[in-house]
């Protein structure tokens, strides 16, 4: 089977993230995957309601045959409901994401088209098992979420989502002492299979605000903003 095409360009699963192609002035893009009830919408919706008032943001979920994550933020009012899309995957919510991010790439230039300018597009994946990873193409950089309910062993099965994102979120400790995980376990093993990559353990009921990862997304804009006035 040929390899997939992006911009005429054979798409190759490498995990060592070279940069997108940017114009100057383009929003920055950032995919947030996970599995299924790891809190990706919870913290897509955090990190709205944080940034807002200083950004303009816009979403695009993918769900594989409802609209749920972007109905969810539409009812919690976390931004207009036309900064907010969705893209119904029909299949393996990784596909959209990685192989053919078509639907995507029209997705978001449509947001683009209706809210310019924008500064920040948050691209939510479907929930997807360890293996899910965006194509650089879509995105600037990658958040994977996991959380503890399967236990403090997740981080040390490794997987492209765990060892190779930009950053990686264990969410819900709050729940650690419940299902008998170790929180320093699970650092540790992150710290292990990550070689460098950041990883915060967060509870979005304990801190609403998510306070790491919007630390990290406020790196991530102030790199680019760096970035494009050292080019001016």
């Amino acid at each position: 089977m040929p390899p997939h095409l992006i911009d005429g360009q054979p798409h190759v699963h490498d995990h060592s993230r070279p940069t997108r192609a940017r114009t100057p002035g383009e929003a920055l893009r950032i995919g947030i995957g996970g599995p299924v009830g790891s809190g990706k919408t919870a913290l897509v919706a955090a990190l709205c309601r944080q940034l807002r008032e200083e950004l303009s943001i816009a979403v695009l979920t993918n769900d594989i045959y409802t609209t749920e994550d972007a109905d969810f933020l539409r009812r919690n009012a976390v931004l207009p409901d036309e900064r907010i899309t969705a893209v119904q995957t029909g299949g393996c919510p990784h596909t959209a994401i990685r192989d053919d991010i078509t639907a995507n790439l029209d997705a978001i230039d449509d947001l683009v088209e209706a809210n310019p300018p924008l500064d920040l597009i948050l691209v939510e994946s479907g929930g997807d098992n360890l293996t899910a990873t965006f194509s650089t193409g879509l995105i600037d950089a990658q958040i994977f979420v996991v959380d503890v309910a399967g236990g403090d062993k997740v981080p040390r099965k490794g997987g492209p989502g765990v060892t190779f994102s930009d950053l990686l979120v264990v969410n819900k400790t709050d729940l650690a002492p419940m299902v008998g995980a170790d929180l320093q376990v699970m650092r540790d093993d992150a710290a292990k299979v990550r070689e460098g990559r950041p990883t915060v353990l967060i509870s979005l009921t304990d801190d609403p605000a998510a306070t790491d990862v919007l630390g990290w997304v406020r790196e991530q804009l102030a790199s680019i903003a760096a970035e494009t006035t050292s080019k001016a």
